[in-house]
Parts: structure tokens; sequence; C-alpha cells
């Protein structure tokens, strides 16, 4: 691959991520599948984005039987059965994705070949339903928009589950194409806004060599406009406005808006309360906003809320760790080794993140000139993994005390 292309396909990452788009208020026939208009769609929503994906999965199958030859229902089921995937494999923590550095990471588990299976029946399903309309008529604004949502989805699941990043950012732009196309027919389709919005973020925020390489496709981008359409889709109250809204979000935060940021992934909680991701981040953007004592009551209530049995879906450790960060940049070090040492309890925790805030928890007993438990800790970590890098910081640790700067 040559330099410039890799280059511009390692600033693109975010448009893959939050490609999440959902299909919106439609017209015809498909209108019978949305959400304001069908119960169990509703409820199925209402769980999805509750992250009850095993319920949301079953209502959608439901959903599906009851309507065979409509490819919204059908892509329905697909971001639910792909979104659990992605779930599990932790491809949705947002604090994996801060950097380009996220490209080279491992997943936190494999994909499950069965479920890959079914996400690619479920998306070539979505994809000729839509054909077979579009073959009759090629102006069909919904099976159109339809279309650019599973493209979209195909582009999600091959660049956050398979790192397959090439081909996602192919898929991304065969979706930004579709939608396009059902602007220039219904120019008040707001939804269709969405992964334009996106991707005008994203080019319009690389620098001028990459966005001049982009251009030659003939593809442009303007990041006001990007954030100017996902607004107006968030606001738009349709099925996309969640996903706009989750877009929007991780957008505001690079370009450190935090108040509005804020804003908009309290009013996803208000709506979803039992969203462990949405929760998580609203105490990561409190921290990188400055407010760490209302991030520290935030993800200590999240692990109240955890033991409590009030998410369906949840990583604890995350939120613990999230709390020892935010705790030491307070300068309170015995709370904040005492939250890094709470990540060894929960056996959710993988081996990275056990050896990181083993090691943490160790600098945090060192900050506190508290030595022994410190060398604890950074024995540990050895006894771990002493060729890690925090093996190889616990060594450099037992010769020379941590502090804290």
């Amino acid at each position: 691959m040559k330099p410039y292309r890799w280059g511009a396909l390692r600033s693109s990452w975010l448009f893959l991520i939050v490609v999440l788009t959902a299909p919106a208020l439609l017209a015809g026939d498909f209108d019978t599948v949305v959400p304001s208009k069908n119960p169990l769609a509703k409820r199925a929503f209402d769980h999805f984005y509750n992250m009850d994906y095993d319920r949301s999965v079953r209502e959608f199958e439901q959903l599906t039987r009851e309507f065979p030859e409509n490819p919204i229902a059908n892509n329905y089921l697909l971001s639910a059965v792909m979104f659990k995937e992605m779930y599990r494999i932790g491809a949705l923590d947002s604090e994996s994705y801060a950097n380009d550095s996220f490209l080279d990471l491992k997943a936190k588990r494999a994909l499950d070949p069965e479920v890959t299976k079914r996400v690619d029946e479920l998306l070539e399903r979505s994809e000729r339903l839509c054909d077979v309309r579009l073959k009759k008529n090629p102006d069909d604004i919904d099976a159109l928009y339809a279309r650019g949502v599973a493209r979209g989805m195909r582009s999600t699941y091959m660049g956050m589950g398979q790192r397959a990043w090439l081909s996602a950012v192919r898929s991304a732009l065969a979706a930004r194409r579709d939608h396009e196309r059902v602007l220039q027919l219904e120019p008040g389709f707001v939804d269709a806004k969405m992964s334009i919005g996106i991707h005008n973020y994203i080019i319009g925020s690389l620098n001028f060599f990459y966005r001049s390489m982009i251009a030659l496709t003939g593809v442009t981008g303007n990041k006001q406009k990007g954030l100017e359409y996902l607004r107006e889709v968030s606001a738009a109250n349709g099925v996309a406005s969640m996903d706009a809204r989750i877009a929007l979000a991780l957008f505001l935060r690079r370009e450190q808006k935090y108040p509005e940021a804020l804003k908009i992934v309290k009013s996803m909680l208000d709506q979803y309360p039992k969203n462990y991701l949405a929760a998580i981040e609203y105490a990561n953007l409190q921290n990188a906003a400055g407010l760490g004592p209302d991030a520290i009551t935030t993800y200590r209530r999240i692990l109240e809320n955890y033991k409590e049995g009030k998410y369906p879906s949840a990583e604890p450790q995350a939120a613990a760790y999230g709390l020892g960060v935010t705790l030491r940049g307070q300068r309170r070090f015995d709370e904040a080794a005492e939250a890094f040492a709470m990540v060894e309890g929960f056996p959710q925790a993988e081996k990275r993140q056990l050896l990181r805030s083993t090691l943490a928890a160790g600098e945090m007993y060192d900050s506190a000139r508290k030595r022994e438990l410190a060398v604890e800790k950074y024995k540990e970590v050895l006894q771990a993994d002493a060729s890690s890098p925090e093996g190889q910081l616990a060594r450099k640790h037992l010769g020379k005390p941590f502090h804290y700067e």
C-alpha cells in the first residue's frame, strides 16, 4: 500500500468507529417497522440501547419473521447481533480509540466465527432485499437509505471487528454515496445526513496533504458542516438520533468542547439509564473536562450500580481503572491505589488490564510512601509477565521508587 494511502486510512479511523447508523422514519411499507409505529420494534430498541442485547436480538428476530422481505427490519437485527459481538470482544470502549495506536492493538477477545457468519448472512440479505427494489426503481429512496445503512454496518464490522481497514473504508464510501443520492432525491431526509456528517468531519479534520489525496477520488469534507449535520440528526429524534449523538459526543470530545459533549451524553443516559458505555463515557468526559471530583462520584456510582445488578452488560474493571486515574490526578494516592487494585477482583479483566492496573497500584503506593506495598505490587507484575512493558517498568521501580509528578 502506498504510504499516503495508509496515512489517510489511519487518520480516518473515527469514521469506522461511529458508523452505527440505524434506519429512521421511512415511507411506504418500510414505515411499518419504525419504533414510532411498531411497539415490538420500540421495545427491541429500548433493550438495544440499554445494552440488553439478548432480549433485543430475540425481539428483532420476531420482527423479521413478521416482515421477512423488509430490509429495515433485517438491519435492526443485524445491528443487535453485530454490536453484541463488538461489545463482547471489547471493541466499543471509546478510551481505546484515543489515538491511532489502537490500529495496532489486538481485540480483548477473538471474534466468534459463528457470529461472523451470521453477520455476513444478514448483511448479504439486507443488500439483496434492497437491490431487488432498486432494480425495479433505481430512485427508491427507502431502499437506497437501507442499503447505505447496511454498507455502513459492514464497514464498522470490518474495521472494528476484523481490523480490515482498507475494505472498511471502501464500504464506508459506498454508504456515503447511497446516502448522498438519498439527499439528492429527498433533501428533507434528515437521517441520511448522519454518515455524510461523520465523513465530512473526519475528512475536514485531516491535514491539507491527506485532504488533497482524498479529493482525487471526488470526496471532500468540512469539519463544521459535519458537526452541523450531526446536530441536526441528533435533534430530529429519529431512530438514528441516538447514534448521531454518540458520534457527535465523540467528536466534541476531540474538539475539547466538553460542556456540549457532557450535555449530549447526559441526555443519552436520561433516556437509557442502563447503558453502561454511556455512563462510563460521561465519567471519562467529566475527568477530561477538569471536573475530577464529579468524575470520581460518577465512577463510584457506576461501580455501585454494577454491584446492584442495574446494568444488563458492564465491564466494571474499566470504571475501577478510570476511578484510579481520576483519583491519581487529584493526588489522592491511597484511594487511587485501592481503585487500581480493585481491578484484580473482577473476573472480566484481561491480562493487559491486570498488568496495567497492578503496576499503577504499585506506583500509587510508592507515591503515598508505602514502599512495602508498592514492592509487593511490582513483584506481582513481574511474576505475571516480566517481559511486558509493565514488567519492565516494575523492574525499574524496584530499583528506584516511583513518584507521581
